[in-house]
C-alpha cells in the first residue's frame, strides 16, 4: 500500500493519498482545491488517481471534491445526516454529469487491493464519515482511520461550528452529546489501529490540536485529553463547548460552497503585476481591496490608504478570509518570489477574484516619487492605559477566552479579529480607538480594517504578558 499524507501549514489541513501498487490506482481523502499538486505526486509514483472522497462538508477551506469530479474521477460523498446536509452539487446535477457514489455507514470501495469503508461518526457535522483503511493484500482488519475532523491528535472535532459558524440556533449542545455517542463507539476500535487526522496544530476546527501528524487509537485514549472527559456525557459536553475559540468569519461561506458546489473557474487565477497608481485609486472602492502582505511594522509605518494588512504567514487564510467577502476585487501587494503562494492560499478559501499585484520594489518606488501613502500611531501598553483614561475607546481582539481568563484592560470591548468585519457597527465611532490584542500581530492586522471603515485608530504592538507582570493592578482578572 502506498501511503502520503500532505499538509498545508496555514489551514493545519491533512489530505492523503493511498495506493494500491499493484493495480498502479490510488484514492484522494480530503483534497483541498488545487487538485494538480495530488494528480502530479501520484503520478511521479506511478499512480492514477481513480477516486475522491471527503469525510464531511469542509468549513475551513473548499474541497477539490468538485474539481476531480469536473475532471471524471470518480468521487464519493456522504449521504448521512438530515436534508440540510447533503451534497447538493451531486444529488441536483443532471445525470450523467459526474460520476459519484453516495456513501452510509458500512459502504464501502475498492482501489485496487484497498478497501476504503465508511463509518458514519457524526458530532462535529451530521453526515461525517470516517474512513476504515483496509490493505486488503497483507490484512482483512484496518490498518487505520482517516477521521476527518472527528478525532484529532490531542482534540476532538469541535461540535459547536454549526451553531458559532454556520448560524444554525440550539444545536451546539445537542451537537456535543452526539459526538459523546460516537466516541462511545470509538473505544471499540484495537488500539494498534493508526489515526490519520484532517488537521493538525492551528486549525480552528479544535482548541488543542497537536502538531505530530498521527497517533493510534489507543494512545489517543490514553492521552487525548476530550476523550479523556468523556467518563459521562454531561461532563464530556461541559468540557468540549467551554474554551471554543471563535470560528473565522469565512467558516459559513465555506460550509455553503461545499455544500452546493464550490466554482469552477479552470485554476488557481493568474493575476497581472499593475501599477501602484492603479491599485491606490481602487483600494477606497467598497468594491476593491487591496492586501499588503508585509510585516506589521513596515505596513504601519507606511501603507497604500484604504489597504488592509494581511501579512503572508500561517493567519494569511485566517485574516484574508475573515476581511474580505467574496464579492471583492483583490489586489495584492507581495514579494514577487510569493506571488503565487498568496494565489493558491486565496483560492483554497475562495477568494478567487483576483486582479492583479504590485511588487514590494513597485511600492517603494512609488512612494520614494512622493505617492499618498498612509500609517497607524503605535502605542505600547502603558500609553493605551493613559490614553483609555483620557476618554478613548479600548478594544481588545483577542479570543473571547484570551480576554476572560488572561485578564484585560479596564473597560475595553472584547471583539476577535476573526470576527470583527461582522461587528464592526458594535464598534464605537464618538472617541478614538486604541487596539490591542497579546502581542501585536492580530491588533495590527485589525487597525487596518478598522482605518479603512473610517475609525481613528491608534495600535498597541507590546506584550500583554509583561505589561501584566509589571503593572498587575492595570490589568483585570
Amino acid at each position: 500500500m502506498y501511503f502520503k499524507q500532505f499538509f498545508d501549514e496555514k489551514l493545519a489541513q491533512y489530505a492523503y493519498l493511498i495506493g494500491c501498487q499493484a493495480s498502479g490506482e490510488a484514492v484522494i481523502l480530503d483534497p483541498m482545491r488545487d487538485i494538480a499538486q495530488y494528480i502530479d505526486h501520484a503520478a511521479k509514483n506511478n499512480l492514477r488517481i481513480v477516486a475522491a472522497a471527503d469525510t464531511h462538508i469542509h468549513a475551513d477551506y473548499i474541497s477539490g471534491l468538485r474539481e476531480f469530479a469536473a475532471q471524471g474521477v470518480k468521487v464519493y460523498a456522504s449521504d448521512e445526516g438530515d436534508a440540510d446536509w447533503k451534497y447538493e452539487w451531486l444529488i441536483n446535477s443532471k445525470p450523467g454529469t459526474y460520476n459519484y457514489e453516495l456513501m452510509r455507514d458500512g459502504d464501502h470501495f475498492m482501489v485496487g487491493n484497498i478497501k476504503i469503508e465508511a463509518w458514519h461518526t457524526p458530532g462535529h457535522t451530521p453526515e461525517h464519515l470516517t474512513f476504515k483503511i483496509t490493505d486488503g493484500a497483507a490484512a482483512d482488519e484496518p490498518m487505520g482511520l482517516v477521521t476527518g475532523d472527528f478525532i484529532f491528535v490531542g482534540d476532538v472535532g469541535r461540535p459547536d461550528l454549526l451553531e458559532s459558524a454556520a448560524g444554525m440556533e440550539h444545536v451546539m449542545e445537542p451537537s456535543a452529546r452526539t459526538l459523546y455517542g460516537t466516541i462511545e463507539k470509538f473505544k471499540d476500535i484495537p488500539d494498534y489501529v493508526q489515526i490519520w487526522p484532517g488537521h493538525g496544530a492551528g486549525s480552528a476546527c479544535g482548541k488543542a490540536l497537536g502538531a505530530v501528524p498521527e497517533s493510534t487509537a489507543g494512545y489517543e485514549r490514553r492521552y487525548n485529553n476530550s476523550l479523556k472527559a468523556a467518563t459521562s456525557e454531561d461532563s464530556f459536553v461541559k468540557f468540549i463547548l467551554e474554551g471554543q475559540p471563535e470560528p473565522p468569519l469565512y467558516f459559513a461561506r465555506m460550509k455553503r460552497d461545499n455544500k452546493i458546489g464550490p466554482a469552477l473557474i479552470g485554476g488557481i487565477p493568474s493575476p497581472k503585476r499593475v501599477s501602484v497608481q492603479e491599485v491606490a485609486r481602487r483600494a477606497k472602492d467598497e468594491d476593491t481591496v487591496v492586501l499588503d502582505t508585509r510585516l506589521e511594522p513596515e505596513y504601519l509605518e507606511s501603507h497604500i490608504p484604504g489597504s488592509l494588512l494581511v501579512t503572508l504567514n500561517k493567519q494569511f487564510n485566517t485574516v484574508a478570509g475573515s476581511f474580505v467577502t467574496e464579492d471583492q476585487e483583490i489586489y495584492l501587494l507581495v514579494d514577487e518570489n510569493r506571488v503565487s503562494e498568496a494565489v493558491a492560499d486565496l483560492f483554497r478559501i475562495g477568494l478567487d477574484k483576483i486582479s492583479g499585484y504590485v511588487t514590494l520594489q513597485d511600492f517603494k518606488l512609488y512612494k520614494d516619487q512622493g505617492g499618498e501613502t498612509d500609517r497607524i500611531e503605535v502605542l505600547d501598553f502603558k500609553e493605551a492605559v493613559k490614553r483609555g483614561q483620557a476618554g478613548s475607546n479600548i478594544l481588545d481582539v483577542r479570543k473571547r477566552s484570551e480576554y476572560e481568563n488572561e485578564g484585560h484592560l479596564s473597560d475595553a470591548q472584547n471583539i476577535a479579529h476573526t470576527r470583527l468585519l461582522d461587528h464592526l457597527n458594535k464598534v464605537p465611532t464618538d472617541k478614538p480607538l486604541v487596539v490591542h490584542c497579546a502581542a501585536g500581530g492580530r491588533s495590527a492586522a485589525a487597525s487596518s480594517l478598522l482605518k479603512r471603515a473610517g475609525y481613528k485608530v491608534s495600535v498597541v504592538m507590546d506584550s500583554m504578558a509583561e505589561f501584566k507582570k509589571h503593572h498587575p493592578d492595570l490589568v483585570t482578572n
